[in-house]
Parts: C-alpha cells; structure tokens; sequence
C-alpha cells in the first residue's frame, strides 16, 4: 500500500464529494448572505459561495469548506462525526423541555397605586382588596407548583403592586419553604414592585429568605414619572430610594430593572442607558410595549411602530458596543439572549425566544382569583375580554388537566417554529421563537402571517444586525461571545 496518496487527490478542481446536512439561507444584507444549520451554527457568505455550496461544486481546500464542516454543515468521506455533533448539540438546545415549567408567577394584588398609561393589566383601587389573592388560592396554586417536574422552581410575585398584598407574599414564601423541606427543589423567589412602598420590614423579611427584587426604572427623571405617574409625581424619586436600600439589605446584584420603551423614550436610548450606568446597572433590557391590556385602551402601545422602536433600539445597541469598546462592560440582555442562541449550544428561558413557544413550559401564572394563565401575556389579553390561554382554575383542575388540556396544547402545536408555515424554512428559525399569544392578540390566529407579523420584523431586523456588527468588527464579537455566556 502507498504511504502517501496520488497527486490527483489534492487536485482542486476534483470534486469534493461532500454530503450536506439540513442548513437553510436567507439574505444578510445587498451582497452577503446567512446560512443556519439545526443547531443555529451560522457562516456569512456571498451569493456566489451559497452557489458553489449547495451544487456540490465547493472545492475542500478551500477555507470555506473547512469553516463549513466544523460547524456542521457538510460530511465527507474523512470524517461523518459532524452528523453526531449535530444531534448533541440539538438535543442540548432542546434539554430544558424535560424539566417543563420552573417560572411560577403569582399575581398576589391587582391593587396598584401607579396610574401607568402603558400598563398591560387593569389595576384596581389600593383599596378594593377583593382583588387580593386569599389562603386557599395560593395553597391551591402551590399543588400545581410543586407537581412540576422541574428541579429548579422560581416563584415571582406580581400585582397590580404586590408589595400591596405582603402578608399573602409571606404566606406563600412560608408554605413553599414548608414543602419544599419534602420535594428538595432548587427554590427562588423574586419580587416584582415599583418600590414605592418598599418598607423596612419587607426588606428584613427579603434578607432573612434571599428573596431577590425587579423593578422598573424607564429612564431619567421627566420620563419616568411621564411614563409612570402615581400621587405626588415622585415615582422616579421613589424608584431610585427604593433601589438603594434595597441594594443595601439584599446586595448590589439582586436588584435589578426594567424598563419599557414609549413613544417618549424614543428619542433618547442614550440617556435612558446613561440613567442605568449612573446607577451601577450591569445592563438593560431595551424592551418595546406589548398590545395588551391597558396598553391598547389608552392607545399607549399605537403610539409608534416596529420600524421607530428599530432605529431606537440599534441606536441604543451600537452607544453601550462603543461603551463595551472603551472598557465599560455594559450588556444590553435581548442581544445577549439572542446570541446565546447563536453562539452557544444552550437555550435560553425567555419565553419570547424560546421554541416550542415558552407559554405553560416556561412560565405559568396564577391570577390572585386562582385562574391559571398560560403566561404574564396570557393574563394581560384575558383583561381585555379575551380568555383563550386561560388554561382552568386551581380550585377546579389538577396539574394534568392544566397542563395537557387543549387550552394549552392546541396553540403549542399549531404554532411550533419548526414546522409552520414562513418559519419552517427561514434561516432564522433557530434563533427564534414560536409566540403565539402575540400573534393571536394581534392577527387572530396562533401562526399569523409572518410577513405581517412586527415580531417576525423585529427579531429578522435584530438578527441581522447583530451579525453584522460581529461580522464587521472582531473586537464586537468578542464582546457579544462574552454577553452570550453570562446570561
């Protein structure tokens, strides 16, 4: 047998013999492309290398050839490893769905003191405290907890303000510390509140069980007390005293905001950020309005368009890259959970993103009158009158009924990215997610019609344009390879 092979096998013009696995492409900008495979690994190419790719015609000395096989695009005759490598890293991506649901969200109040425009539930009065959840409720509610099969439970309190209703909170916090000395889960809780009534002994109560606090913080002083008025017009004033001492009692790093993007905030992306940083945030969330709930009566959420959120949002990404380039770490966390997708084997939690949708799966809401949402939207679209994800009510219906009746299963099915219509064959479908809340609120159906879909525009626009910055800059993907492994 020869030692070395004939001269004719390095021959670039033979044929390379390859076999390519499941990858689709779709335009990246005027003059390149992106192509995908099952896992989300992602190349940019030009037309004519697509062309030479899928005819068979790419020769294997080329370093696009090489670029291909190691991420999975293509077998050959040396080596078929890349099918199996392909598998893991699918069912990696996928791994999660076996846990099923570890965000239990409980809506404790709907009493609220805050008269926000852009709010996605009809509060009530602080004083009308049959919007209150009661005893049995919750203790009803925690069955259906703790018959999840999830090893990590997460248990977050809304309202309304659900500081409102804290004797409620430390019942709940009591009795699932209770039982979970039998079921030995991995057992969090975190506080949604706007702070505004933040006391001492709620934060001695927040310390003594490691109970972590989300609060919303929209910008600046005028835009936050715009955004969020309540009696004496000091919601940022106490926003940010409430931030402070809860910082103080609880530790810098489990407080954390959120803010949402109005018409308002549209001109100012870089001050809104300039607000976070002043305050020690680590980054920020530029998170658009939903159409739900009080957001569509006040005609809040018509007030500007995917393409004004889009310049928004780009304008906000490429002030905290700069910011990241002259050694501010700062992360903006939908980019970051995107790219988590894109660069790494791992799903992320963000029910917006996740695929099958993350409804029922990755979160579940129990409203403060024991209905049982399919998600925090779920119950947003059900105060406008409509009830399709309302998936029963703890004191009706087990866990099985819940979670595997049509309620919820119907728009899992109907709407899972991989296999509908304008999504099964779009390059971005592993980034993405099946949401089909939004698209029933906003086109009647679980699927929509994706090129009529602002969440098909939105998420198509941050894609590309989060490759591009990586593709245009090393030093970028550097920092986006370091935000896709923090969250």
């Amino acid at each position: 047998m020869a030692k070395f092979r004939d001269v004719a096998a390095f021959d670039d013009s033979a044929s390379s013999g390859y076999t390519m696995l499941p990858w689709r492409f779709t335009s990246l900008d005027d003059e390149r492309y992106v192509a995908t495979n099952m896992a989300g690994e992602y190349l940019a190419m030009s037309r004519e290398e697509i062309f030479d790719f899928a005819s068979g015609r790419l020769p294997a000395n080329d370093d696009l050839y090489t670029d291909l096989k190691s991420r999975h695009f293509l077998i050959d005759a040396d080596t078929d490893v890349a099918v199996d490598l392909l598998a893991l890293k699918v069912r990696t991506k996928l791994a999660p769905l076996a846990n099923f649901t570890g965000l239990h969200i409980f809506v404790t109040t709907l009493r609220c003191e805050h008269s926000c425009p852009y709010c996605q539930v009809s509060r009530a009065n602080d004083d009308k405290r049959e919007f209150d959840m009661t005893e049995e409720t919750a203790m009803r509610a925690l069955d259906l907890v703790f018959a999840s099969p999830s090893p990590a439970i997460k248990i977050e309190f809304q309202g309304g303000e659900s500081l409102l209703n804290m004797p409620m909170i430390r019942f709940i916090v009591a009795e699932a510390l209770r039982r979970n000395a039998t079921a030995q889960r991995n057992l969090a809780f975190v506080i949604a509140t706007n702070l505004a009534v933040l006391d001492e002994e709620t934060l001695a109560f927040a310390r003594e069980h490691g109970i972590l606090m989300s609060t919303s913080l929209d910008g600046p002083a005028d835009l936050h007390n715009r955004n969020r008025p309540r009696p004496g017009k000091n919601s940022h004033e106490k926003a940010i005293d409430g931030i402070k001492r809860a910082r103080t009692a609880l530790g810098h790093y489990n407080v954390g905001a959120l803010m949402t993007t109005t018409a308002a905030s549209l001109s100012r992306p870089r001050e809104i950020i300039d607000e976070y940083i002043r305050l020690d945030f680590g980054g920020i969330f530029l998170r658009p309005l939903s159409p739900y709930g009080f957001a569509i009566k006040t005609k809040t959420y018509a007030a500007y368009d995917q393409r004004k959120w889009l310049n928004f949002y780009f304008e906000g990404l490429d002030y905290i890259i700069d910011l990241n380039l002259a050694g501010h770490e700062f992360i903006e966390h939908y980019a970051a959970m995107v790219l988590k997708k894109m660069l790494t084997p791992l799903q992320t939690s963000y029910v917006d993103l996740m695929s099958p949708a993350g409804i029922g799966i990755g979160a579940i809401v129990y409203n403060y009158d024991g209905t049982v949402y399919a998600s925090d939207e779920s119950r947003m679209l059900a105060e406008m009158g409509d009830t399709t994800f309302a998936l029963g009510n703890v004191h009706d219906n087990n866990f099985a009924e819940i979670m595997l009746g049509e309620a919820l299963l119907n728009p899992l099915e109907q709407s899972f990215a991989g296999s509908v219509p304008g999504c099964s064959w779009c390059a971005f479908e592993p980034w993405c997610g099946a949401e089909p809340v939004f698209h029933h609120a906003t086109q009647g159906d679980f699927v929509g019609k994706k090129p009529l879909s602002s969440f098909c525009t939105r998420n198509m626009s941050v894609f590309r344009g989060l490759i591009s910055r990586m593709e245009a800059d090393p030093e970028v993907r550097r920092i986006f390879e370091r935000w896709a492994n923090i969250v």
